[in-house]
């Protein structure tokens, strides 16, 4: 158990550092080539933060352990608003001002709904896989059909703060994407290896695995920018890299994965983690969108329920494993 604990640690080491190379020279490189910061918020940022949710996820798939995609997908959106939004709404309450974010939200919340649909037969099967793909195309093309006809935006001014903060140039830009990109996929293959030696060695399934360790460990990269937009009060870039990478991850990574290799479902993802991750959902909708004139704020006390939440969860994924392997 020793090689893949280490395996464990030094791929999600890797995947952080790699993630952050590969975000930030995305980012730039979408700047220099003429991209809108509203665009580059709320899709190369969004997006980009679920790099390693993607990668991880597809690699899982592809050597059969399906299950292992499934909780990295679901376990990271429970993560990001549980851990992420929870811990940063505690440290400073978050004001949201983008209509962009809170048009995004019941969104999300569609793309929920939709999952237990499609996993309430007990199978996630390719054609169910290449819908979520193409849901996620559409959503891309309309937000980029928006973002050009509605122009400013809060989320695209704290994007452009965010971009002067750390200038690179085109080239600089590209090299940092390729090195973040290979990064990605060296250490995506070094976690998923450990992860399912692991799970095997201690005989809790791969979905478990992937709903605690590696769904936090690929949560990092959220976590850390987050935290940076923070610091320069970037409230709205906080809010919308959650709730992109919460989409993405629902679409995008499932579909990819289900595509790649059919994802059997048991009764306890729809029962226990999707009921959570819906529930939390729910909840940043009814925070952050905003009521009466108002614009929406995840004050402490709210950010402390959701992290309580998470955490109340994930002690219990702990109880799982650890009454397993005794």
């Amino acid at each position: 158990m020793m090689l893949p604990a280490v395996a464990v640690v030094a791929g999600l080491i890797l995947l952080v550092w790699s993630a952050e190379r590969f975000v930030d020279g995305a980012a730039a490189t979408s700047a220099r080539l003429g991209l809108s910061p509203l665009l580059i918020g709320m899709l190369v940022i969004g997006f980009g933060t679920s790099a390693p949710e993607l990668v991880v996820s597809a690699l899982a798939a592809g050597q059969g352990n399906p299950a292992l995609a499934l909780g990295n997908a679901y376990g990271s959106n429970i993560a990001n608003i549980g851990l992420i939004l929870g811990l940063v709404a505690l440290i400073s309450p978050l004001t949201v001002h983008s209509t962009v974010v809170r048009r995004e939200l019941p969104i999300l919340g569609g793309a929920t709904l939709l999952s237990a649909l499609l996993m309430w037969g007990g199978l996630i099967g390719r054609l169910e896989g290449a819908l979520l793909l193409v849901l996620l195309a559409l959503f891309i093309g309309t937000s980029v059909w928006r973002a050009r006809r509605d122009g400013a935006d809060a989320l695209g001014a704290d994007t452009e703060e965010s971009l002067a903060v750390h200038p690179l140039s085109l080239r600089a830009g590209l090299a940092w994407t390729a090195v973040g990109l290979v990064l990605l996929v060296v250490s995506s293959r070094l976690l998923v290896w450990g992860a399912v030696a692991i799970a095997q060695g201690l005989g809790v399934s791969d979905l478990v695995i992937g709903l605690t360790v590696v769904a936090v460990g690929t949560s990092l990269p959220e976590l850390a920018s987050s935290i940076s937009a923070l610091r320069r009060r970037e409230h709205d870039l906080v809010l919308g890299n959650v709730v992109g990478s919460n989409l993405f991850n629902t679409l995008g990574v499932v579909g990819l994965a289900a595509v790649i290799h059919p994802i059997q479902v048991g009764a306890e993802v729809l029962l226990r983690d999707w009921s959570l991750m819906a529930a939390m959902t729910l909840l940043l909708a009814l925070f952050a969108m905003g009521w009466r004139g108002r614009p929406g704020r995840i004050n402490r006390l709210e950010g402390a329920v959701l992290l309580a939440m998470f955490m109340a969860y994930t002690a219990w994924l702990v109880r799982l494993v650890l009454t397993a392997a005794a």
